[in-house]
């Protein structure tokens, strides 16, 4: 076989570039500290590698979810918390205010307050979160999710009752926020009888709430208005018994009439004047249940308060529907700050288990692609000797000509 100049220079050429490349190689597996620099390397691994970037990912994106449901919960936590110690405030002065003793100077100070608690609930129920978006709007979250009309004065809910919801793990999604439709809005207003036709001297009020309250659930009609008539008749000998549009109630409700003396049926308290002749009949009706929110419960009563007019017994009405209002809303208040509280525990457990995640997948995959050190630095060397005896070898046989043969 013939040997010329150019094939043994390029041998020890491929020689020394070969060894470069493989020292190259080793270097670069030691810098990045992976093993596998290309598919080539290692096809399996590699693809295992690619997918347990990914599924990093999307738990780093979980995370981030995390901390950002976080926050807005919190943040809805703070002002629910604030909010319960402003209904607190309002049964306290509606409970003094209730004080028949008090003067219209006395009460317009306890409206006064009740003013300023009533303005800081609007700010509250308006709250926005850190990117501007309205905490109680619903899904209507670029508008204030409360707003007073100009022209009725009514303050009013231009939300909606959606949510958002955030994925924190790939099969648990939690509610970031909650409509004030839900919270604020869905409260009756407080169950009464209204009067129909009074004889002269005689009143309806309401004595006991929860038992009214059963009654009204009882026998409101929502298909039959009709049903929802009824009378108090006491004939001449002083027997009365209440009707439901004109009959006798299943079982029958009836009993002796005192001249002067009340009569309380289901939590209502019937008064006539003891001059009133019998027989004689007391109508009402049940009125259609209807929802409202505090800021409107509270104008009514700062109304009642601030006027120099109103009677004891409309003060009594109002400060009973604001006692009410007030009661009702607070709780929702409370099942909503108990419902955020679960959330938050789901999230901080979800949180930390994504956490223990992401150890063992890199983890995984440090035994997957990681380069052991020892054996890179071992590799190193060795390349760099294989590298140097190319380098000698070469410098030797370029070194060599005929003419060292012929001599």
């Amino acid at each position: 076989m013939r040997l010329t100049f150019n094939m043994q220079f390029n041998q020890s050429l491929n020689g020394i570039l070969n060894a470069q490349k493989r020292m190259s190689n080793a270097e670069t597996q030691l810098s990045k500290q992976t093993r596998i620099l290309s598919p080539a390397d290692d096809p399996a691994g590699a693809a295992k590698v690619l997918s347990l970037d990914q599924n990093k990912a999307q738990i780093e994106q979980y995370q981030t979810n995390s901390i950002l449901l976080k926050n807005n919960l919190a943040l809805q936590e703070t002002v629910l918390t604030s909010m319960r110690t402003s209904y607190d405030r309002i049964s306290t002065l509606a409970i003094a205010s209730g004080n028949g003793t008090y003067s219209l100077e006395q009460r317009r100070a306890v409206a006064f307050e009740l003013q300023n608690i009533q303005t800081e609930l609007f700010d509250l129920m308006n709250t926005r979160a850190a990117d501007g978006s309205y905490i109680f709007a619903g899904f209507q979250d670029k508008t204030p999710a409360y707003e007073r009309n100009p022209v009725t004065g009514v303050f009013e809910f231009k939300g909606d009752d959606g949510n958002r919801a955030m994925q924190i793990s790939q099969s648990i999604s939690l509610p970031s926020n909650d409509s004030g439709k839900a919270i604020f809005d869905s409260v009756f207003t407080r169950f009464k009888p209204e009067g129909v036709t009074l004889p002269a001297g005689a009143s309806l009020q309401v004595s006991n709430q929860n038992a009214f309250d059963n009654f009204y659930r009882a026998n409101f009609d929502n298909l039959n208005p009709l049903n929802n008539q009824y009378s108090l008749e006491i004939d001449a000998a002083g027997t009365y018994q209440l009707l439901q549009n004109g009959s006798a109630l299943n079982p029958a409700i009836s009993g002796s009439y005192s001249a002067g003396q009340p009569i309380n049926i289901n939590g209502m308290e019937f008064k006539f004047d003891s001059a009133t002749t019998l027989p004689t009949q007391l109508d009402f009706s049940l009125p259609a249940p209807q929802q409202t929110n505090i800021l409107n419960t509270l104008q009514s009563y700062i109304d009642a308060l601030n006027n120099p007019n109103a009677s004891a017994e409309e003060l009594t009405t109002k400060l009973a529907d604001t006692l009410k209002q007030v009661t009702d809303t607070a709780n929702n208040v409370d099942s909503a700050l108990a419902n955020l509280g679960g959330r938050l525990n789901v999230v901080d457990s979800v949180f930390n288990t994504n956490a223990d995640l992401l150890i063992t997948n890199q983890q995984y995959k440090a035994d997957i692609s990681e380069v052991d050190l020892a054996a890179a630095l071992t590799e190193i060397k060795r390349q760099e000797v294989a590298l140097q005896a190319a380098s000698q070898t070469f410098s030797k046989v370029n070194a060599t000509t005929l003419f060292d043969y012929i001599r």
